[in-house]
């Protein structure tokens, strides 16, 4: 469920709502479709006008500011994903299908990696994502692949 509008989540990140934003940020609060930016020009464009460009630097504003995420799957496409509620992404290895996983101790095994990451290696970290890729329960039906097999 939804607690905040685009509206207020945008102000909340100190960044003007205007049309575009809320359009784009409307969609993928309310997808689960890990759009890419042709998927969202699609779904979008019968709603006024909108072009691939505006559609780019919109989510490089919300990913910039932490409201989306960029997942590139193994077609080397890039994806988006509203990522307020922290989760992780399974992906597939053959046909690029992605699905949100959402676990209970995710905040925990995040700020494990990031101080883990830090100690060994100097950074500091600002995010991290986490990906599994694996056979989706489609592509394992498909090419007769059983989990003993993997």
């Amino acid at each position: 469920m939804i607690k905040e509008t685009a509206e207020e989540l945008l102000h909340e990140r100190n960044l003007k709502a205007t049309k575009p934003r809320l359009k784009i940020l409307n969609y993928l609060m309310n997808h689960n479709n890990h759009p890419t930016v042709d998927t969202i020009y699609k779904d979008l464009t019968d709603h006024g006008q909108l072009n691939k460009a505006t559609i780019y630097n919109t989510l490089n504003s919300l990913i910039s500011v932490g409201i989306a995420i960029e997942i590139k799957n193994g077609s080397n496409s890039s994806h988006y994903d509203y990522f307020i509620k922290p989760h992780f992404h399974i992906i597939c290895k053959n046909c690029g299908k992605i699905a949100d996983v959402f676990y209970p101790d995710f905040d925990q095994i995040e700020n494990k990696m990031r101080s883990e990451s830090e100690k060994q290696t100097g950074f500091i970290a600002s995010s991290s994502h986490l990906e599994i890729y694996g056979l989706c329960p489609e592509c394992q039906q498909k090419l007769n692949t059983k989990k003993s097999e993997m």
